[in-house]
């Protein structure tokens, strides 16, 4: 099978007007919803630590990175919004692969479009071909490539990146598939880094990557022409299980992007719904930390493998510990980025409740499903099933919902006027003459 040269045939030859609006508007909201998280993140100790260690070997400054006033050379530029846009894992979240999809491609093309004009409209489609080959590739190979610790967004995030800039460098055929290749042997990210700064490294090296291999296929640096489909390729190294039906049918009929939700947490996604059914029981019953006596949690058991840290000590850790969740959907009512804080983790009344939620994994359960049970001292027990947690395609966030979230991320930042006006943009990025404006 000629799984890549298909891959690279149909990004290289696909018009923008094959894409339907409702893919186009879903792309938009993929859009925004990315910007506000790299601009919220930007100030985070993580984006610090970065811009400092590169910036000594940063070349001509030719990009922004967003929400900060310094401008690096574009493939720098290209990781610290990727960094700062995963940082606070409140990004999108494609929830066949747990693919966190703007983040590698949409760092690579911005930084990109710095340099030469690119209109909106061609932005927007190179974005949606990224996100297609990022989550086809991502398909083909979940859930296998994931179980055995491999970080999705990474593995498959660099190949959309290199994909998308390609596009927006008129790579021809065989430059794609070079592009591809190049891409797909600096392929990485483990999921042992999940709760460090690495996380968040994933998605931008994965930026960097793409953009500098679709810069040398474009001088026609060479790779295997089957770096998807190859015994030694991507798929076969990387992944237990295969199914290369999920790259190459059905290419322009159906868009990946179509199915991208958005985090009205910040922390990871299979929490979500113990966190919506935490903040639900304390909202209709007025519940307090100090009357509970225990919380007990019937979650699926990807919850317990990816977010089961019982003890964090920083606020990483604790986006990746359903026991810090449950009690600060309690406590707060919420789960923002205030919520997962170094200070919020350690917090002795949060870490007092924390200590009585208990969670057991139930192969019945689905991914955005869960039970909650608190248990009052008064006798009292308190129960909600969450059928489909807030931010899934069942129960998407709206525009109002993505607008409020834009604000609380950017306003803190930018200034609330500033913040309006980057968020304008990006609703009606298809009519720009010029994206660099958006930086």
């Amino acid at each position: 099978m000629d799984v890549t040269a298909t891959l690279a045939r149909y990004v290289v030859s696909a018009p923008a007007d094959s894409v339907p609006e409702n893919v186009r508007r879903e792309a938009v909201r993929s859009f925004l919803n990315w910007t506000g998280c790299a601009v919220g993140g930007s100030r985070h100790e993580t984006v610090d630590i970065a811009l400092a260690a590169v910036s000594p070997f940063a070349g001509k400054p030719q990009a922004a990175v967003l929400g900060r006033g310094e401008r690096l050379d574009m493939m720098h530029a290209a990781l610290l919004n990727g960094i700062s846009s995963h940082v606070f894992d409140f990004d999108d979240t494609h929830l066949r692969t747990i693919i966190h999809p703007a983040g590698p491609i949409a760092s690579a093309i911005l930084s990109m479009a710095q340099l030469k004009p690119v209109s909106g409209r061609d932005f927007l489609h190179a974005f949606i071909l990224g996100v297609e080959v990022e989550c086809r590739i991502g398909n083909a190979v979940y859930p296998a490539h994931y179980d055995i610790g491999w970080h999705i967004t990474g593995t498959a995030g660099v190949f959309g990146a290199a994909a998308a800039a390609g596009k927006l460098l008129g790579l021809d055929e065989q430059q794609m598939i070079w592009a591809l290749g190049i891409a797909g042997t600096q392929s990485s990210g483990f999921r042992e880094m999940f709760g460090t700064m690495c996380k968040s490294f994933h998605p931008g090296r994965a930026a960097q990557n793409g953009l500098l291999a679709a810069h040398l296929a474009e001088r026609d640096f060479t790779s295997s022409n089957r770096v998807l489909e190859a015994p030694r390729g991507f798929a076969h190294v990387m992944s237990t299980e295969r199914n290369f039906d999920e790259i190459t049918k059905g290419l322009g009929d159906s868009f990946e992007i179509a199915l991208n939700t958005y985090k009205p947490f910040a922390c990871g996604i299979v929490i979500h719904p113990i966190i919506d059914g935490c903040v639900q029981l304390r909202n209709e019953f007025g519940l307090k930390a100090g009357e509970i006596e225990r919380i007990d949690l019937e979650v699926d058991p990807l919850v317990l493998e990816l977010t089961g840290k019982k003890t964090p000590q920083v606020g990483l850790e604790g986006k990746f510990s359903v026991y810090h969740s449950a009690a600060v959907a309690i406590i707060d009512g919420k789960a923002g980025e205030e919520e997962y804080s170094d200070s919020r983790v350690r917090d002795p009344q949060v870490v007092t409740l924390r200590d009585k939620v208990h969670a057991v994994a139930s192969e019945a359960i689905a991914e955005d499903e869960c039970h909650v049970t608190v248990t009052l001292k008064d006798g009292r027990v308190l129960k909600k099933h969450v059928e489909h947690a807030i931010g899934s395609l069942a129960r998407p966030m709206s525009n109002a919902d993505l607008d409020a979230k834009f604000s609380g991320l950017a306003d803190p930042v930018l200034g609330a006027g500033a913040a309006a006006r980057l968020r304008d943009l990006c609703w009606n990025i298809e009519k720009l003459e010029d994206v660099a404006v958006l930086a």
